[in-house]
Parts: structure tokens; C-alpha cells; sequence
């Protein structure tokens, strides 16, 4: 049947309608595999696709030239990109938007020339699959410390392979994922080849069947790590979303006005606890910029912040804007006390280029006069943040550092027995941002054993089990208090354990099929 096809494809003329769809199949499959992967993340329930996505895409780059890796690669990145980080030109516009996925992509691209080269080896998913972890591994810390989003296991948060993720972390979580789908591929490339020849192979037949069917089982043999039992009591935590005044980044022009909106709904809560409508919380948490006023050199903010705080009568932590005399701003959480004020603060670690600093700022100007808008860079912090809240070991986790694993991890090996995500995602409207943020959550929930609790100013509030379940979530732009009681636990996942060895094996495993086929390309080189 192959030579027959053949002598048809050479019977057609070059540039024929026939010839012409056939070359235009795979750069189309390569694009669509990316939309499936965007598709699989939040606020859809669709998790599943990731699998088609990965199995389509093994089927683009099995076997391919490097050269076409890397341009199939470019396609699937920009199709996965391009609609999941839409959010990042919400208020300035389409070229950082477009300049941000288009680097994203290239990073995939790199990443699916490696995929394809390993393609032509023998169990080639689980190379394959060790590759895009190395990928998501570089992705991660460079340049300007990183940029994870978009990582697969990300997109988990609803997966029966969400175990795994208390096991290896999410470099596991998302080995597995993508070991399945080409696991998948390479399933269906059997079956065609048996229905093709009427022989199978029994080795590669196994090796197409242990790579979808291992990770399924290894997620559920993961099921009983996924505990919400209370192992340290519970605690009750109050979680304050105030809103903003409007849209947008305008609203760091209105400073004070979001500061009032978070005052306000915490006195609101005192009043209802007073009332009997709502338990007495152990302690409170505003979310990241609920006061852009610099509390310390501020009289009038530092007042309505202790008045509030007052009024609750329970430690609270103020996410606030520092401004010192010289040097950078900082972006604090500060630990309020009742009677004392503010006590213990936690400096933001990880923070967001070319939101939170502008590196080479002349060269970005070139693109958008945005870049301005960031008069004064933010500097990172150097300690792990970890309060004691009433009695409560509280990990300290600020927004956009709920993508870095080890951002996440230091607050639970430091003794958290909790985690609170503050957050800031007004700036990003009504999209998809704040859901994909909030399945980090979940994931980092699964991951660490942890109760996560994340205060948002605008909105996704929520407060999350151990187990990754959400118990009470608010709307978008709606001011409101979650009041929930949540379990507290010390031990230690295998992941929390672990840290980065999963994913440096993973990369081990990556770098050793990509040497080996290199060896094999010099052995060839040399016998011709």
C-alpha cells in the first residue's frame, strides 16, 4: 500500500492542489495541537485535550528534520501562546502581548527540535516526554528569572493525573501528561502499521502501551497522598477582597480609594461577626496592593488600617507598596497586630519584569511608551515569608510567584502550615488570567498537603483544601469576605521532600537521549 502511494505522489505534478494540502498538513496539525493545548487550561473544564494535543503533535515531529521540528515547533508554541497569554495586553496593548507569546514559542520550538531528533529512538515518548520537561525547566529561570507560565501541569488542576503532582511536583505532573499524549501517538502508529502489515511488534507494542497506561496508574497508586485531614487542628481565616474603584491600570490612581474599599469590608465582617452571621476568623488577609499608600510614611493610612485591624481584633496581613528614601520599592506583606501594629514583613521574591521592573528599559521603549509607566523599579526580597498568625504557621506566597516551584516550596519546608496567595490581577480586567492563576493554586495545594487560601483584590478570592477542591470562591469585581474554617497540616509530600530532584532527573534523562542520538548522527556521519 506505501509504494502504492508513493507512485501516486510521484505521479503528481509539484505544484498540484494534491501535493499542495499535503505539504500544508502537518504546519496546520502543528497549529491546531497548540490550540489544543490552550484549550485544556482554565477556566475550561477540558483538561483532557492536552492529550490529543500531545498525541497530534508527536504525530507532526516524529521523524522530522530538525529544521522542520523547529518551524512545526514555532507553530504549535504560537497556537498555545498567543490565546492563553491574551491577558498580558489587557490595558497596554497587543505588542507585549504579542512580543511575549512570540518568545514563549520560541522556547517551544528549541524545545520540539529536540523532540524531534529524540523521535527516532527506540521508547522515543518517554524521551520525548523528558525533552519538554527540560524545556518547561529552561523556561522557568531564563531570562530575567523566568517566565513558567503555560507550564503543563498548570493546566491540571481538574486531572485524574493531579496525584502526581504530590509526588514529583509539577515537573512530574507534567512529564506524565505528555508522556501519555505521545504515548497516544505512538499507540495509534502501531495500530496503523499493524492494520498497514498484519504483524506486530511485540516490544514496540509494549513500549506504546506502558506509556499511556504508566502514568495513569502511577496517579492513581499517587491517590492516597492526597490527604485534608486536619493534622495540626484547623484554623478559621478570613480572606478580604475589597475591589478597585475601576479597570485597568487607572487604578493605581486611586491608591487611597482601593485602600477604603479594603477597610471598609473588613469592618463590615467585624460587624457581622459581632452580629453572630459569621464566625470570629483566627486571623485576616488582604490581598497584594490593598494599600498602595506606604503605611509607614503614610499617618493617615497607617490609621484606617489599625482601625480596621481594630475593629476585626485578630492579626491581619496588609499587602502594601514600600517606598524608601532611596533604593527600590518594595512589595510587602506586612503583619498587623491589633494591638501592637505592624509587626513581621515578608518582601515579595520573585518579582515580574516588565511589570514590577523594566529591564533595558531604552531598548522596550522602542516598542511601547508603556514601559514609563514604571517610573521606579521593585526590588526583590532575600527571606522565605512565614507569619505566626494567632498560633498558625501561614507561608506567604505573592501572586505571580505562585508559578516558581521554589517560591512555593521554601514557605512549606520553613514550617508553613498553611499558604496564603495574595494577589493583584486587576490590572488584567475580566480574563482568563486570574482562572489560570487560581489552578496554580489548586495545583500547589496538591502538591505541598496545604490548605491555600488567595485574597485577590478584584477577584478570583478563594479558599482551597489540601486536596485541591475549592471550598468558597467570590465573583470578579465584587467586594466580599470568605470566612471558612481549613485544615492544618506539617507533614511532607514526597514532592515538598524532594524539591528539584524529580526535575533534575527528568533533565538527565533529556539530556542523555538527545547525546545519545547526536553520538549516533557522528557514528553515521563517519561510516558514510
Amino acid at each position: 500500500m506505501s509504494a502504492t502511494i508513493t507512485q501516486v505522489e510521484a505521479a503528481q505534478p509539484a505544484s498540484s492542489p494534491v501535493s499542495r494540502k499535503r505539504r500544508l498538513l502537518r504546519p496546520a496539525a502543528a497549529v491546531i495541537a497548540g490550540v489544543l493545548l490552550y484549550l485544556s487550561f482554565p477556566p475550561r473544564p477540558l483538561w483532557w485535550l492536552v492529550l490529543p494535543g500531545f498525541a497530534l503533535l508527536g504525530w507532526v515531529l516524529h521523524r522530522r528534520r530538525l529544521r522542520a521540528g523547529f518551524g512545526l515547533g514555532l507553530l504549535a508554541g504560537l497556537g498555545f501562546m498567543l490565546p492563553l497569554l491574551h491577558w498580558t495586553g489587557e490595558e497596554v496593548g497587543p505588542v507585549p502581548w504579542l512580543a511575549l507569546a512570540a518568545a514563549e514559542a520560541l522556547f517551544i520550538a528549541v524545545g520540539c527540535i529536540g523532540i524531534a531528533a529524540v523521535s527516532r529512538l527506540a521508547w522515543w515518548p518517554v524521551w520525548a516526554a523528558a525533552v519538554w520537561a527540560l524545556d518547561e525547566a529552561v523556561r522557568a529561570r531564563v531570562p530575567f528569572g523566568g517566565f513558567p507560565w503555560g507550564k503543563i501541569a498548570f493546566g491540571q488542576a481538574d486531572s485524574v493525573f493531579l496525584p502526581l503532582a504530590a509526588v514529583g511536583g509539577t515537573p512530574l505532573l507534567s512529564f506524565a501528561v505528555v508522556l501519555c499524549g505521545f504515548g497516544l501517538c505512538e499507540a495509534v502508529r502501531q495500530f496503523r502499521a499493524y492494520r498497514r502489515t498484519g504483524t506486530l511488534p511485540l516490544a514496540a507494542v509494549a513500549a506504546a502501551a506502558a506509556t499511556v497506561l504508566v502514568p495513569v496508574a502511577g496517579a492513581l497508586a499517587a491517590l492516597p497522598l492526597v490527604d485534608d485531614s486536619a493534622e495540626d487542628g484547623t484554623a478559621t481565616v478570613a480572606a478580604i477582597q475589597g475591589n478597585v474603584p475601576r479597570l485597568g491600570l487607572d487604578f493605581n490612581a486611586q491608591r487611597r480609594a482601593v485602600l477604603d474599599n479594603h477597610v471598609r469590608r473588613t469592618e463590615q465582617l467585624a460587624r457581622e461577626v459581632k452580629e453572630g452571621k459569621v464566625p470570629q476568623p483566627d486571623f485576616v488577609l488582604w490581598p497584594e496592593n490593598s494599600s498602595d499608600l506606604d503605611p509607614y510614611r503614610n499617618a493617615d493610612a497607617r490609621i484606617v488600617i489599625d482601625d480596621a485591624v481594630k475593629a476585626i481584633g485578630v492579626p491581619t496581613v496588609i499587602g502594601a507598596v514600600i517606598e524608601p528614601d532611596t533604593g527600590n520599592l518594595r512589595n510587602t506583606l506586612i503583619q498587623w497586630d491589633p494591638k501592637k501594629g505592624p509587626a513581621e514583613t515578608y518582601d515579595k521574591r520573585h518579582i515580574q519584569p516588565f511589570g514590577e521592573y523594566m529591564p533595558m528599559r531604552s531598548v522596550a521603549r522602542i516598542f511601547s511608551s508603556d514601559v514609563d509607566r514604571v517610573q521606579r523599579d521593585f526590588g526583590p526580597g532575600k527571606k522565605v515569608g512565614v507569619f505566626d498568625l494567632a498560633g498558625t504557621n501561614v507561608g506567604l506566597v505573592t501572586c505571580y510567584e505562585a508559578a516558581f516551584d521554589d517560591a512555593v516550596r521554601d514557605t512549606v519546608t520553613h514550617g508553613g502550615q498553611l499558604i496564603a496567595v495574595p494577589s493583584n490581577n486587576a490590572t488584567f480586567g475580566r480574563s482568563e488570567m486570574t482562572y489560570q492563576q487560581l489552578a496554580m493554586s489548586r495545583v500547589r495545594a496538591v502538591e505541598h498537603s496545604r490548605s491555600v487560601v488567595v485574597p485577590v483584590t478584584s477577584g478570583v478570592s478563594a479558599v482551597i483544601r489540601p486536596d485541591g477542591k475549592i471550598v468558597q470562591q467570590t465573583k470578579l469585581f465584587t467586594p466580599d469576605a470568605l470566612v471558612e474554617e481549613v485544615p492544618l497540616r506539617s507533614s511532607l509530600t514526597p514532592a515538598t521532600r524532594m524539591g528539584t530532584l524529580p526535575e533534575g532527573v527528568l533533565v538527565l534523562i533529556a539530556v542523555a537521549g538527545l547525546g545519545l542520538v547526536a553520538v549516533r548522527s557522528v557514528r553515521s556521519r563517519r561510516s558514510r
